[in-house]
């Protein structure tokens, strides 16, 4: 139950002055902005060094008047009152009177004493003097350097409100846009040129996705729209017989078995953009030796001759995404080939890498589309048309290689032969560890 009375008054009274004040501090202090963290920078560095100046001045002066000075030693003659001048002596040659000599004593000491009083009278004024004007001189040039590292600081960090204001204003259907800041090439200049190439890359990257989902639509629309032809066809027919629904059947199964490999290369090829989670050792050799026996059939069909020439090859990464690689260059190497064409496959450890190679004769591949077949759907010859034979693939078997690679971090390159055909270069890193 709640408590009231005085006691409770006074609890209630602290935690809401303690709020309050809170929210004083917070509303009075400013946004710690660079401009401002720039500012009190400059002004705390001038401040150090102007102190610092002042401290090495204000000591060298106290080490100069504390210095004893030069002194001239003069002759003081007393005369007696008594006393008168003898003829032919000027008053100043006279000696002091015989007996006078302690009061001569006493009076040179009392001067002394008030010349040393004035002296550090005069001293220690100086000093004071000399203190206050610097005191107050650091202060209004503290004053100063602060309003004048509040104005360059403004004037230096301009361009990067620039670049704020832009990237802020800079979206997805705006990536055609450049910072293109001017001015001379420091440090934001270069931080504006990084921005601009990191918006070319993105620009790029959204454009080849977009295609990319066109592409993939259309690939996945065709095998659709067959099977649908074909189901409305075997429908349509007044009087089916079981050949012609077996035949419309096989049909649409074919269709469905497209879409499957398709869809297959897809999930295989965003596997491959990924990257790679765990790493496991395995020998490309091996893969290689399972792969060319697995297409031996198709090879000799397509009148293509396989050999192999494997070495020790062992590298890390994931084993399934490996073989598809590996199937891919066979497959895309047996593919785009002549009739009594070769395949040379390869194997081996180079300069720390494992190394798979893959050589084809085939079509001259021009030097300008070596990048273009890398990328998903892209393809050498005519335009598609959609009414490709199932033995032509999709145009991915080189992107779902390229992306394979980039997740494994090994090196891709792919050079046209001067005679026709391809030589595929991969090299993965080389594992610590022997494969299971």
């Amino acid at each position: 139950m709640p408590v009231h009375g005085p006691a409770a008054a006074r609890d209630i009274m602290p935690a809401a002055l303690r709020r309050l004040t809170g929210l004083i501090v917070r509303a009075s202090l400013p946004r710690r902005t660079v401009r401002l963290r720039l500012t009190a920078l400059y002004g705390g560095l001038f401040l150090v060094s102007g102190a610092a100046l002042l401290a090495v001045t204000y000591g060298l002066v106290v080490g100069a008047v504390d210095r004893p000075p030069a002194v001239v030693k003069l002759a003081v003659t007393v005369a007696s009152p008594n006393s008168s001048t003898p003829a032919g002596q000027a008053p100043g040659n006279w000696g002091p009177p015989h007996g006078d000599g302690e009061a001569t004593d006493a009076v040179m000491a009392a001067v002394q004493r008030d010349v040393q009083q004035t002296v550090a009278h005069q001293k220690s004024a100086m000093l004071h003097t000399l203190l206050v004007q610097s005191g107050i001189a650091l202060g209004l040039m503290s004053l100063a350097s602060v309003l004048l590292g509040w104005v360059v600081a403004g004037r230096v960090l301009r361009p990067l409100r620039t670049i704020t204001s832009s990237a802020r204003d800079i979206s997805a259907t705006s990536l055609h846009r450049r910072l293109a800041l001017a001015g001379p090439r420091d440090e934001l200049r270069e931080l504006s040129d990084t921005f601009d190439a990191l918006l070319a890359r993105l620009e790029g990257s959204f454009r080849a996705q977009r295609q990319f989902v066109a592409n993939a639509s259309h690939e996945l629309r065709t095998p659709l729209a067959r099977q649908r032809v074909l189901g409305q066809v075997a429908l349509a027919d007044p009087e089916p017989t079981l050949e012609s629904l077996r035949t419309a059947h096989e049909r649409i199964l074919a269709a469905g078995q497209q879409q499957e490999r398709l869809i297959e290369a897809l999930l295989t090829l965003a596997r491959g953009h990924t990257g790679l989670d765990e790493r496991h050792p395995f020998d490309l050799a091996r893969l290689v030796g399972e792969a060319v026996a697995a297409r031996a059939t198709a090879a000799h069909e397509r009148q293509v001759t396989l050999r192999p020439s494997t070495g020790a090859a062992v590298s890390s990464g994931h084993r399934a995404l490996a073989e598809r690689l590996v199937a891919n260059l066979l497959d895309n190497a047996i593919r785009y080939n002549v009739p009594g064409g070769e395949v040379d496959v390869t194997t081996g450890t180079q300069a720390g890498r494992a190394v798979l190679t893959v050589a084809n004769t085939g079509p001259v591949v021009p030097a300008d589309a070596v990048e273009r077949i890398l990328l998903p759907f892209q393809r050498l010859g005519p335009a598609r048309t959609g009414r490709r034979g199932s033995s032509q693939g999709f145009g991915l078997g080189l992107s779902i290689v390229s992306a394979i690679a980039s997740a494994h971090d090994a090196g891709l390159t792919v050079v046209p032969r001067p005679e026709g055909g391809l030589v595929v270069t991969v090299g993965f890193p080389v594992a610590a560890t022997q494969p299971p």
